[in-house]
């Protein structure tokens, strides 16, 4: 639902897919994307410098209000299948904008690792926000 032509953060819904089906992630707060590039300069001999810029994938993170055991659940399978000796497949991220002209866009992040970065402060007066941060190896856009 965009305001005033502009784009907020209700116009994004997320869905992170797993190799075993979909993460639900309930009171997603914030979620960030980076595009991840190296650049090189070349010295020309003529004293020219040319520059060039090769892509390396994106990076970003999540916060989360925690509400269940989900995400805590979902690392612990990880880091059970980590010391079994069990391959960790990589997800996949699907973001869908609502556009202030109306129209709908849609990327998918390819090759997603997720990171719990932080499991939560526990706290008497305070809710738990979980922080999760992800690298993908490529967006491309759907629809």
């Amino acid at each position: 639902m965009p305001m005033n032509g502009y784009s907020v953060g209700r116009d994004i819904t997320l869905v992170i897919q797993t190799p075993s089906g979909p993460l639900s992630l309930n009171k997603i707060t914030k979620f960030t994307a980076k595009q991840e590039s190296t650049e090189v300069r070349v010295k020309r001999l003529d004293g020219i410098t040319d520059r060039l810029r090769f892509f390396d994938g994106w990076s970003g993170g999540f916060e989360i209000e925690r509400q269940d055991s989900v995400v805590d659940d979902y690392f612990a399978q990880l880091e059970a299948n980590y010391y079994a000796g069990i391959n960790e497949q990589p997800c996949q991220i699907y973001e869908t904008h609502t556009e202030p002209n109306g129209m709908t866009t849609q990327y998918r992040h390819d090759g997603v690792l997720l990171t719990l970065d932080n499991a939560g402060e526990w706290m008497g007066d305070s809710t738990v926000k979980i922080s999760l941060k992800w690298t993908g190896s490529r967006r491309t856009k759907t629809a």
